[in-house]
């Protein structure tokens, strides 16, 4: 399976994405966000990518579905990846959410994941 999930600092999900994600994948991802949203009403997601190819036709139906059912519950995304179209990824995914989103390179993650964990009433 080209995903992996963990669960970090309560309202905390880093998503490990490779080769290319598919419908299962959704399958597995849902109901822990799900879950998540539930427990702590906001999120905050680290998306990273490694080897990544994108998403089947199937999953990309999935992940439209899923940015219109959690425009709201999502306070944090920080993408990280290492190709110039997976940078524009994180720009063009700015419409379908509230989140505030940024990229990172893999150099950059102990920075990625320092902002994901900074609480709302520090910021």
């Amino acid at each position: 399976m080209p995903i992996e999930l963990q669960t970090e600092h309560e309202n905390l999900l880093i998503v490990r994405a490779s080769g290319k994600l598919t419908k299962d994948d959704y399958a597995a991802l849902l109901p822990k966000v799900d879950q998540l949203i539930t427990e702590h009403h906001k999120i905050n997601i680290l998306f990273d990518m490694h080897d990544f190819h994108g998403w089947e036709v199937a999953a990309a139906w999935e992940d439209t579905k899923f940015a219109f059912d959690h425009f709201r519950d999502i306070e944090r995304l920080a993408v990280v990846g290492e190709k110039p179209w997976q940078k524009a990824m994180a720009v063009i995914c700015k419409p379908f959410t509230q989140a505030e989103v940024r990229y990172y390179t893999h150099e950059q993650s102990d920075q990625a994941r320092q902002w994901l964990e900074v609480p709302p009433a520090a910021r």
